[in-house]
């Protein structure tokens, strides 16, 4: 387990803030904190987590030009461009991430991606878990359940993983939104996965 770099997070919340409104930022900064947190309480190397937290949403408040270019570039899946920015900002903001901040580890880069979508429970690694449920669960928010739902991730990562798939779904489904593939696949796979043991 490695300590968090400050120096380097100062450096690249500088990096970060210069391209994010005063809101999205400091929820960038809350989310670092509560990945550090949960990567403590998980075993987890806390510099990544802190990384991860702090540029998870770095491309949040590009343009749909900017994420259709990137698309295009990096010859990802067509259908992406069906989608728009809750879906973007992760799938395709980890390029931006990649390309723009110099970061190349793989995990944080695939926890990045999947913190929009979740994935398969055997695809998710430990990183990917922190920073799906530290998005979720930052002190800034405040929804029915989000108390029970910051219980749930100190008494099992994997419960509250579960437990955001299940919420999201419902609050999709109950806004009539179309719901991602991927995230569908991701619940069944978790709900069946937890069915078992």
């Amino acid at each position: 387990m490695v300590a968090v770099d400050e120096k380097y997070i100062e450096e690249l919340a500088h990096k970060v803030s210069e391209k994010l409104s005063d809101h999205r930022f400091e929820h960038c900064l809350r989310v670092k904190d509560y990945a550090i947190k949960l990567a403590k309480q998980n075993n987890l190397d806390e510099n990544q987590a802190a990384i991860a937290g702090l540029v998870h949403d770095y491309a949040k408040e590009r343009s749909a030009s900017d994420f259709i270019q990137k698309i295009d570039e990096k010859g990802l899946d067509p259908d992406l461009k069906n989608w728009g920015n809750p879906i973007w900002h992760g799938v395709v903001g980890a390029y931006f991430v990649q390309d723009e901040l110099g970061i190349n580890d793989p995990e944080i880069l695939e926890a990045i991606k999947e913190h929009t979508t979740g994935d398969k429970y055997g695809k998710m690694s430990v990183l990917s878990k922190v920073l799906f449920m530290a998005d979720y669960l930052e002190m800034g928010r405040n929804f029915p359940g989000v108390e029970r739902a910051r219980t749930l991730t100190d008494e099992s990562l994997d419960a509250g993983v579960f437990y955001q798939l299940s919420s999201t779904l419902s609050y999709l489904a109950g806004q009539g939104n179309p719901i991602y593939p991927k995230t569908f696949t991701a619940y069944n796979d978790w709900a069946q996965y937890l069915a078992k043991k």
